[in-house]
Order: structure tokens, then C-alpha cells, then sequence
């Protein structure tokens, strides 16, 4: 961030442009978790992530919101552009008392917490006096159940490795300025990070492979999805086959195929065991074709585009599964019972002549890869060393990984997903995705952002 932050500053470009953009994007975010203002609590350090937080804080104030403003330092000793931005900032009422001089008090109706307290620059363990304004901003979340953002990294965090210190921040959201740095995708730090949302700066680049992978968000997944021609036909957004569901487990076949329906699959045939078929079949939408099998390598003659093989569909005819897996010539999104069932012979994977997505929560990915060494990052790019397969790898931070392509980090989602469905869902939207001529890395990619967004929304 450091190089970057020269090289820009080489060309023209100064901090306070990059504080200003960084500032706006911050109430941009603000704004899009929470669209109704309310009151917003700001700690703010001596340096520019201080006044990061203190220029937001003046644009929120502008669109409603009500500022306390919680200093940590005295006036005098806050750096120059911070500084600035606080005179700038002295129209709004505000409470500028060193938090040595007494507890942050927020009103009742307090909504969201801005934690410009501390950099990318700085390192645990934690001084004073920003310790105490941690347990501060800690102490309003828990006992006034406030929402947290951390501008850049929560103030306490090791943004190089994850290491926190002990009074670390909480962060519910956590808006990256420029990227997101390496700590805050690291596994330990996921409970303090909360919500990642990054703000691109323009004058800020990175070369993804240089950085060690890149973090999924709207302004680099859009292009993957083009604006579809006024006179297109289904036949061009792809057949989509869907093999799933079993007794006891038909609801897994019919979210799977809502999901394929609703990532834009032209067509969406939905392949469930005979014994099933009328249950499916009275309960799957009117636009998914149900259709009965009885033996399942009968399907490699469908002229389908891609394949959702999994959700549901039990282990009692694992061959079959097998022969599917290794025969299919065109791409196949893996998942749940298929991912069982694929662990006890992995050379069915090896011996695949079509494109692989393979869709594990931590305890299928166990099961595929039983000897991994490090974390959940290094483990993924140690399974796609080892097979020629695309890795989605389900969690609160999901990775993408495949050959000769940068992990990819999701930011969307929360845990109101961690429920049954979940997957399935995710399986047929992944498919649908591939049938629109998508990658497999691209296709989960978008898949599982769209997935955790559309979470979002729904609270």
C-alpha cells in the first residue's frame, strides 16, 4: 500500500485527494448498509485514518445523520491533513472530549460506530490512549448493540498477518481503502473484520498476482455479466441439468433448480430418482422440466450445457455418480452428497475430461483433501495443485481458487446464511452462470457474491 501510495503521489496526485475519495466512498458505504440516518459515533486518531473518518463524518452529516465526534488525542497533537479535516469539520456539534476524560456515552438511538482510530502503518500490542478507545467502541457494541465500521482495518490488527491484539476492535464492517491487506482475509481475523467492503481508488493499482489474490466485490465482477441484446433467446443462457434429490431430501433438488432459474439459466431440467419424481414434480416451478431416471449414466446422452450434480441425493448409487463425474465432456458444478461420494475415489476427478467446480463447506473439503497444511488459503491452492479443478470453498470469507488464476476472496454475505439450502442454492446459480459462458472461477466467483448479497438485502 505503501509503493502504491508513492507511485501515486509521484504522479500529481496528493493525500488529501486520496483522503477525500477515500472519505466518500466511506459514507457511500455507510449509506448503502444503513440508507436511513441516524446517529453515527466517530473515534478518531492523529493521523490520515483520522481524518479518513472525520471527512466521512462530515459528508454523513450533510445526508442526516448525527455526528458525535470522540477524539483521541488532544487537538494539537493531530497530524496535519487530520487537523484539517477537523476545522472543516467545526460547523457540526460536536462532543471532542479526550477519552481519558470520561466514557463515550452514546444517546440510546445511537445506530453506527466509524473507527478511524488507527492505520495500515500501525502494529500490535495496542497504547494508550487507543486502547481504551478500543474497549470504548467495543462496549457500544455490546451494550448498545452499535454497528461498527472500521475505516481500512479494525483499529488493534496486524493488517500484514491477522494478529490481533487482545482489545482489537470488533468490526461488524470493515471498508478497505484502495484493497484489502492480506490480515484481513486471514482466518483468525474474520470475527474482527466482519463485512468486508472494499473502495477501489482510481489512482490506486495492484497487480493481483504481485498481491497474492484479489477480493470480490461489484466493481470487478460486472464486467463478467454483460447487458444481455434486446432480441436474446433462451437458447443462448444455456441448458442446465440437474441431477439431485433423493427421499427425504427433495428440498434440495427443487432450491437447487430455483437457483439455476434465477441465475438466468435459459433452461433448466431438473433429473430426480423415479421414487421421487411425483413429489418434485407437483413442488419445482412451472418453468424447471422434471423429468425421472433410473439409471443415472443414461444422462450423458442429454444435450445439456453444463451439470449441478449433488444437492440431496444420497450415496446409494455411488458408481453411477462416479461414471458421471469422470464421463461428462461438458462443465459440472460438484456438490454435497457428490463431493461424498467423489472422496472415497478421487481419481474418478483425475480422470475427467470436462471443465470441475467443486462446491465444499470445510467438513466435505476434509473428506477430499484429508492431509491440507495451513490455512483455509494455502489448503485451497494445495488442492488445485494437486487436481486440475476449480475450488469454491464455502465459509464467512468463501476463496475461489484455480491453476494459474489469484485466489479470490468473497466479501458478501452474513450468518443468517448459515442454514440448510444455503448450497443448493449456490450449486444451481454457479451452473447457471457456466451455462452463460462463464469460467468455472468466474462463474463462483460471481456466484457466491451474488448468493451473500442477496442475503444482505433480505435483512
Amino acid at each position: 500500500m505503501r509503493a502504491a501510495e508513492t507511485a501515486v503521489f509521484d504522479h500529481g496526485s496528493t493525500a488529501e485527494t486520496l483522503m477525500d475519495e477515500a472519505a466518500a466512498g466511506i459514507a457511500d458505504a455507510v449509506s448503502m448498509f444503513f440508507p436511513a440516518p441516524g446517529q453515527c459515533v466517530v473515534f478518531a486518531g492523529k493521523g490520515n485514518n483520522g481524518g479518513d473518518a472525520l471527512a466521512a463524518a462530515a459528508l454523513l452529516h450533510r445526508t442526516g445523520w448525527t455526528i458525535d465526534l470522540r477524539l483521541a488525542f488532544e487537538e494539537a497533537e493531530l497530524g496535519e491533513l487530520a487537523r484539517k479535516k477537523l476545522t472543516a469539520f467545526q460547523h457540526i456539534r460536536r462532543d471532542e472530549l479526550p477519552l481519558a476524560r470520561g466514557r463515550a456515552e452514546a444517546r440510546p438511538s445511537v445506530v453506527i460506530v466509524l473507527d478511524g482510530l488507527l492505520g495500515l502503518g500501525a502494529k500490535p500490542p495496542l497504547r494508550e490512549p487507543i486502547r481504551s478507545a478500543c474497549r470504548e467502541i467495543n462496549r457500544l457494541r455490546r451494550d448498545q448493540h452499535a454497528f461498527v465500521f472500521a475505516v481500512d482495518l479494525p483499529s488493534g490488527i496486524d493488517g500484514d498477518s491477522g494478529r490481533a491484539d487482545p482489545d482489537c476492535v470488533v468490526a461488524d464492517f470493515t471498508i478497505a481503502i484502495g484493497f484489502a491487506k492480506r490480515g484481513l482475509v486471514a482466518d483468525q481475523a474474520a470475527n474482527l473484520v466482519g463485512r468486508l467492503h472494499l473502495i477501489p481508488l482510481a489512482e490506486l493499482t495492484v497487480d493481483s498476482h504481485h498481491a497474492g489474490g484479489v477480493v470480490s466485490d461489484s466493481a470487478s465482477l460486472q464486467h463478467l455479466l454483460p447487458r444481455r441484446d434486446f432480441n436474446a433467446y433462451k437458447n443462448q443462457f444455456g441448458r442446465v441439468g440437474i441431477v439431485a434429490g433423493s427421499k427425504g431430501m427433495t428440498g434440495a433438488a427443487i432450491l437447487c433448480s430455483l437457483g439455476a432459474i434465477h441465475g438466468g439459466a435459459g433452461l433448466v431440467e431438473l433429473f430426480v430418482p423415479e421414487e421421487i419424481y411425483k413429489v418434485v414434480a407437483s413442488s419445482a416451478a412451472p418453468e424447471v422440466m422434471v423429468k425421472p431416471v433410473s439409471r443415472y449414466p443414461t444422462l450423458l446422452d442429454e444435450p445439456i450445457d453444463v451439470w449441478a450434480l449433488g444437492p440431496g441425493l444420497g450415496r446409494s448409487r455411488a458408481s453411477e455418480i462416479l461414471e458421471l463425474i469422470s464421463k461428462a465432456s461438458c462443465p459440472m458444478v460438484i456438490d454435497a452428497d457428490a463431493l461424498n461420494i467423489l472422496a472415497e475415489d478421487m481419481q474418478a476427478l483425475r480422470r475427467s475430461v470436462g471443465r470441475r467446480l467443486l462446491t465444499p463447506h470445510a467438513g466435505e473439503m476434509k473428506r477430499l483433501f484429508p492431509h491440507p497444511h495451513g490455512s483455509r488459503a494455502e489448503q485451497a491452492e494445495q488442492f488445485c495443485a494437486t487436481f486440475d479443478a476449480t475450488l469454491l470453498l464455502k465459509g464467512s470469507r468463501t476463496i475461489v481458487a484455480e491453476r494459474h488464476q489469484p485466489l479470490s476472496y468473497n466479501t458478501t454475505g452474513n450468518p443468517g446464511m448459515a442454514t440448510g439450502g444455503m448450497g443448493d442454492v449456490l450449486t444451481g446459480v454457479c451452473a447457471a452462470l457456466i451455462a452463460q459462458h462463464l469460467s468455472p472461477y468466474d462463474a463462483a466467483r460471481v456466484g457466491a457474491w451474488v448468493c451473500g448479497r442477496a442475503a444482505e438485502i433480505a435483512i
